[in-house]
């Protein structure tokens, strides 16, 4: 966050005497996907004062001519235009229909109204578009769905786009990860405005976790999108990926790319929306998986081949981004699936085990695994001697699988 915007966050704006913050405006579009579109409207929408949920006021607005036509062809037709936007506290933009076409200028007009006299913009997945365009996002940290979170910041470069987290609260602008991370978001909303017992009970009535731990990170698709390959950085990341066995770090790469680091970086991040050394440590990462999966190598030797320094190292890094050990890790993979031909057998753990991810990131060539390499032992069997390898000591150690408590999301101090 730059050093403005943090004083702007510090120092909010002070509320519009004729806006109240529990009035909540959500601006629709044609061509918005409805599911997005319904989060807030269930959220803010709906009287459960029953169940100690504080009420809010729902003005559902058009941000253009409708009818307003929505996934399957269901059009929809809002109660009111954007004059109503002028006694919103808060306003959502739950989607946008399209992160390559601008949005309509009357809707960004009336959203920097809104934000100049102090309220709260909240954008929920590619929502996060609209207030760029508006220009609410300059200079602050944001996030959307990962896969459009490269377009979005070669777009708006002065955004400064974090694809790992659910949702990102910097004061009075408030961005989400995609689809169900509106959820996510609209709770810390209720949790902001009316405490941690209210959100509770607004998520015991959705059915929904309160809070979920860790971010995007175990739903990034790590292969690069397409803008990059006619770019002339993409040689230098080919070269990467295909160089993890090898140690190197990013000054190799800004090298390699005749830039200086600096450069590097920003051209780096314009392109891909993460930073250099944030991205060689999660190829690295899944590289580690792939192996923990697919060969019998030692957790050393997999540190080894995945261009880390040391085993402590990959274990620390394994450990942030999936909330497991690699030794565990393998241990859970291969107790949900056998190598021995036998049925699978599932995991009993207070958790779902984190599931392998981005197997079409990598270009080079899994090492096949192998045969009864597993063998036919239970999850317990197996935890044992993934303790064993890991901790160098004898005796039974049971996994447990599931995450320690990650933060699911940023907010501004």
């Amino acid at each position: 966050m730059s050093q403005d915007s943090a004083t702007a966050t510090e120092a909010v704006r002070k509320l519009s005497g004729r806006r109240r913050r529990e009035v909540v405006a959500v601006l629709l579009f044609s061509g918005g996907p409805i599911f997005e579109s319904s989060i807030p409207l269930s959220v803010f929408g709906i009287d459960r004062q029953d169940a100690g949920v504080p009420r809010y006021r729902l003005l559902v607005c058009s941000g253009e001519e409708g009818p307003l036509r929505t996934t399957g062809g269901l059009e929809l037709t809002a109660p009111y235009g954007l004059e109503a936007i002028s006694r919103a506290g808060t306003v959502v933009v739950p989607a946008w229909r399209s992160i390559t076409s601008p949005p309509p200028v009357e809707a960004l007009d009336a959203l920097r109204r809104a934000h100049e006299e102090g309220a709260r913009i909240v954008g929920l997945c590619t929502g996060a578009f609209v207030l760029a365009a508006a220009g609410l996002l300059d200079g602050r940290p944001a996030t959307t769905h990962w896969m459009y979170a490269p377009t979005l910041a070669k777009r708006y470069p002065s955004v400064h786009v974090d694809p790992r987290e659910l949702f990102v609260d910097d004061g009075d602008v408030l961005t989400s990860a995609g689809t169900a991370a509106g959820i996510d978001l609209c709770l810390h909303i209720v949790r902001s405005d009316h405490g941690t017992e209210a959100a509770g009970a607004l998520a015991r009535r959705l059915v929904v976790p309160p809070r979920r731990s860790g971010g995007q990170e175990r739903y990034l698709d790590r292969s690069l999108p397409e803008e990059i390959g006619s770019d002339p950085l993409a040689e230098v990341v080919a070269w990467a990926l295909e160089h993890l066995h090898e140690q190197f770090d990013v000054e190799t790469l800004a090298a390699r790319a005749y830039m200086s680091r600096r450069t590097f970086d920003r051209r780096f991040r314009s392109l891909t929306g993460s930073a250099p050394l944030q991205w060689l440590i999660t190829q690295r990462v899944l590289q580690a998986q792939r192996l923990l999966e697919t060969s019998d190598y030692s957790v050393d030797e997999v540190a080894g081949r995945c261009g880390f320094r040391s085993p402590v190292a990959l274990r620390g890094h394994f450990r942030r981004q999936l909330g497991s050990s690699p030794a565990a890790y393998r241990a859970a993979y291969r107790a949900r699936r056998p190598q021995g031909g036998g049925p699978e057998q599932a995991v009993t753990a207070s958790e779902p085990v984190v599931p392998a991810q981005g197997a079409s990131a990598s270009r080079r060539t899994p090492v096949p695994a192998p045969a009864g390499s597993a063998g036919p032992a239970g999850p317990s069997a197996a935890a044992g001697e993934a303790a064993r390898a890991e901790h160098g000591r004898p005796g039974p150690e049971v996994y447990a699988a599931g995450r320690p408590a990650l933060p699911g999301q940023r907010s501004a101090p």
